[in-house]
């Protein structure tokens, strides 16, 4: 991993280049998958995850703007902070509240947000994403309150259009995340809630955004938890994918209930981040072919 020169010396000129900031980043499957996409577009590119601590990011973002740059993925504990930083948000990425793709534009840094339409589609390819009849559809919880968890929140209340409950070890945060999208109009509505307060017999969507189980395989956001509780048909969905079963995962499928992990989201949100830098549209199976290659 890189640290405090995020741009290799060593890259030959013409070379496109993108990145990762996140604090830590040597977990991160995307130089891989980057590195698919690049050869399946016929680009000459490269892709470094770079461990950048917060209080580097300002000046980690200053860099993006030089040529032949195209932007970067911002992961934790980056995504609302990047906000400050930039010159131009997308409408996604302003109703989200939060960046996980960072685009240079001629030097001007332009801020998008692909997890929200890469969590639906992967939603989406489990049969999990659809907006239906209302009582079958039921209440999402999104696990988490920051800049993934905004994301997640966004993509049940707004694209899904359900009802969701936002739990976090912190109660505030949960009650600031939920606000976001206050309004009196509103058809579905953002809570903060306590588990207890939590209707889960009706809950058929349960979504981690937290970053429990991603140092430590042996955390998990519901410590405890019945997960008998859930109806039948629910899905337990963790956006954490290293390691590629959590114990928030391995608890749910021993209780009966489906689970998955974030892969399928990291594929689908790169896909769309790489669209955004380069404007080629490398097909999904590139991006998850890479994840399994290099996490089998």
């Amino acid at each position: 991993m890189t640290h405090g020169v995020p741009f290799p010396s060593s890259t030959a000129p013409g070379v496109l280049r993108a990145f990762l900031y996140a604090d830590p980043a040597a977990h991160s499957l995307s130089p891989a998958m980057h590195a698919a996409a690049f050869a399946h577009a016929g680009l000459s590119g490269e892709y470094t995850a770079v461990r950048v601590p917060a209080t580097e990011l300002g000046a980690a973002l200053e860099r993006l703007r030089g040529p032949g740059i195209l932007g970067a993925n911002l992961s934790l504990p980056h995504k609302e902070a990047a906000l400050a930083h930039l010159d131009d948000l997308t409408p996604a990425a302003r109703a989200v509240g939060a960046v996980n793709t960072v685009v240079n534009r001629d030097g001007r840094l332009v801020g998008e947000n692909t997890d929200a339409p890469g969590l639906l589609q992967a939603l989406l390819d489990l049969g999990a994403g659809s907006t239906g009849e209302r009582d079958l559809d039921g209440p999402v919880v999104v696990l988490g309150a920051g800049g993934a968890a905004r994301a997640a929140v966004y993509t049940a209340l707004i694209l899904m259009e359900r009802d969701v409950y936002v739990v976090n070890r912190t109660r505030a945060r949960a009650e600031e995340l939920a606000a976001f999208w206050d309004g009196p109009e509103a058809e579905f509505q953002a809570k903060a809630a306590d588990l207890h307060e939590i209707p889960w017999p009706e809950v058929r969507l349960v979504v981690n955004a937290s970053s429990a189980g991603l140092s430590d395989p042996d955390e998990t956001p519901l410590p405890g938890f019945d997960f008998t509780s859930l109806p039948p048909g629910a899905l337990v969905y963790d956006m954490v994918y290293k390691p590629l079963e959590t114990r928030l995962m391995r608890e749910a499928r021993a209780a009966g209930v489906r689970a998955e992990n974030g892969l399928s989201m990291l594929a689908h949100q790169a896909r769309l981040a790489f669209l955004a830098w380069t404007g080629v549209d490398v097909p999904a199976h590139v991006f998850l072919g890479a994840l399994g290659a290099a996490h089998p």
